[in-house]
């Protein structure tokens, strides 16, 4: 197939020969690792990297017109709430592409928004309010502590510390305000759920293929700390490395348990439209009660990283994983390699 590879970059200017010298460098970003795989699975692959211009991006497709593109963005001009705008782009353009619709990207990256549709669905969220600036901050009844206090619009943790879980009203203020001088936006203060910490991704659209669950481990976190996927401990391998983080395979779940998991994580991907792939943060108490506490439209699908290891973990290797991505698309779109 023609697959044109798009996704954002900081690098103005820069045309297919400019990215393709990254790939063939081995440089390590999800979309370079994208065309690799592609170009070794004999597709006829052009980079095209959105800056800021989407005229670009219009003139460089209209020029190769691809079979399909191959979404990779996850941001427009350093924003990460405009990747749902890059899909609607193509969308409206008529051109066929990997990876959830617009409506689902901007559904799933309003937490408030999200959490509310899973509910209606009969989905396990924790309970949580919505704080604006400039509105006066009156905690509801039934919002007990410990809460958590996370920006409205961010993912991949972005955000969160170990201070945003509060413990009493004051606190409550203090970080709600922080979030909105530092991120501009609404926060949402969540009850803090606590369990272990599972990811799972999924792959497929009528009938989601569920991807080996992984499980973020905790380690050495001192009994004063929460247990919570910080962005440190997300992102911060020294940090990881120092407190004995880790991400591995979930194992000890029961049958009866992962059944509950299955139905919860299909049910939601299609509650928010979701395509092709994605990914589902739950927590799992010790109770056996399933929380779903984020999902992920445009998870990273770098090698090495969480899904495509559990794709790996599934006989998938990274190539392969790329290329099941490809097939589910192009089914939906009726056409074929």
């Amino acid at each position: 197939m023609k697959i044109a590879v798009v996704f954002d970059t900081p690098h103005a200017g820069w045309e297919d020969p400019d990215f393709k010298r990254e790939v063939e460098a081995g440089v390590e970003e999800a979309e370079y690792e994208v065309a690799e795989a592609l170009i070794a699975k004999g597709h006829d692959v052009f980079m095209i990297g959105l800056h800021e211009d989407l005229r670009h991006l219009l003139d460089r497709l209209e020029g190769f017109r691809p079979d399909l593109v191959f979404n990779c963005c996850e941001a427009f001009r350093g924003q990460s709430r405009y990747d749902y705008a890059v899909a609607a782009v193509l969308e409206m353009h008529g051109y066929g592409y990997t990876g959830s619709p617009p409506t689902a990207l901007l559904v799933a990256r309003n937490k408030s928004m999200s959490k509310k549709m899973l509910a209606y669905h009969g989905i396990r969220v924790p309970e949580f309010a919505v704080f604006h600036t400039g509105v006066d901050l009156v905690r509801p009844s039934e919002l007990r502590f410990p809460l958590i206090v996370k920006p409205l619009l961010e993912d991949a943790s972005v955000g969160i510390a170990q201070s945003s879980v509060v413990e009493d009203d004051e606190s409550l203020a203090e970080r709600v305000r922080f979030i909105h001088e530092q991120f501009h936006q609404a926060a949402i203060v969540e009850e803090l759920i606590e369990g272990r910490e599972l990811y799972v991704g999924l792959i497929g659209n009528e009938n989601p293929e569920i991807l080996p669950i992984v499980e973020m481990t905790f380690g050495r976190i001192p009994r004063r700390e929460r247990r919570i996927a910080t962005y440190k401990a997300k992102w911060d391998e020294e940090y990881r490395q120092r407190q004995g983080i880790k991400n591995v395979f979930a194992r000890r779940i029961s049958e009866s348990t992962m059944a509950k998991i299955r139905d919860t994580c299909v049910t939601a991907f299609h509650a928010l439209w979701l395509q092709d792939y994605g990914r589902l943060d739950l927590r799992l108490t010790h109770d056996h009660e399933v929380y779903v506490l984020e999902v992920n439209p445009n998870p990273f699908i770098s090698f090495g990283h969480d899904l495509a290891n559990a794709a790996e973990k599934a006989g998938m290797d990274y190539n392969s994983f790329i290329q099941r991505i490809v097939d589910e698309a192009a089914a939906r779109y009726g056409s074929s390699q």
